[in-house]
């Protein structure tokens, strides 16, 4: 694996750590090659049940691509995306633990993950047209859906970041800790999860994804197919066979 990224394992939880604090963690091909194979194997590998993103120091979570590496022909985009995330359908929870600015394309990484825990000193922000771009990674797909319309204009036209604080009180971010905490904070968030059944945390987040882009009547025949799957589960069964014997759950994500 390139140095451009650290692997850990803790337990069932995958932490991934975009290492280029020199560049305020912007993405080359390098980078964006690593973040995509790891994601791959996490996927096909049954013992990662949550995977955590963050960046390495405290500055930035990401900036973005890598203006350096871009003016020589670089382009940190595989086939699922910038970075090799932001058009990639990952089916288990993926958490960005940002401790530090989320800028450009480092905003449209975070909006590909589906939870945030958020360092008090983080700022967010797409500030593409300032610098007479768009957004082009996922920013302005996801961003209208994640918070109001008027805000997502907002931040989208007049290119200003805003702070953590702003970004938890619009829904952008599930926690803001102490930028000391933010990876313990994502961790314990991930351990959360993961002492749930995988197969069903997988499957619901499934559900609520395609559902957030349907109607109600079209979203039931979803819900009811994957009910009805996971009802058969061998870990329906040992959830409730764990509850009458007032025990921990061994989860076998089938």
């Amino acid at each position: 694996m390139a140095d451009e990224l650290i692997i850990e394992r803790r337990g069932h939880i995958e932490l991934l750590t975009i290492n280029r604090p020199e560049a305020r963690n912007a993405m080359n091909r390098a980078a964006a090659l690593a973040l995509s194979d790891a994601l791959d194997a996490a996927e096909s590998d049954d013992d990662v049940w949550v995977v955590v993103l963050t960046g390495a120091g405290d500055k930035a979570f990401s900036a973005g691509m890598d203006l350096k590496a871009f003016a020589t022909g670089e382009f940190p985009i595989t086939e699922k995306g910038f970075g090799g995330l932001t058009q990639r359908d990952f089916p288990k929870p993926l958490i960005a633990a940002v401790n530090g600015s989320a800028l450009a394309g480092g905003f449209e990484l975070m909006l590909a993950c589906d939870m945030v825990v958020a360092a008090d000193h983080a700022k967010f922000g797409i500030p593409e047209a300032a610098r007479g771009l768009v957004a082009g990674a996922g920013g302005l797909i996801r961003l209208p859906k994640r918070v109001p319309i008027a805000i997502a204009y907002e931040l989208a036209l007049t290119a200003d970041p805003i702070d953590a604080t702003r970004a938890y009180e619009l829904g952008l971010v599930n926690q803001v800790v102490p930028g000391a905490d933010v990876l313990t904070a994502a961790i314990a968030l991930a351990e959360r999860i993961a002492k749930n059944a995988p197969l069903a945390v997988r499957t619901s987040k499934s559900i609520m994804k395609q559902a957030a882009e349907l109607s109600e009547a079209e979203s039931w025949p979803i819900n009811n197919d994957a009910f009805g799957m996971i009802g058969r589960s061998a870990d329906a069964m040992e959830g409730a066979i764990a509850f009458a014997e007032k025990r921990t759950p061994n989860w076998q994500g089938k």
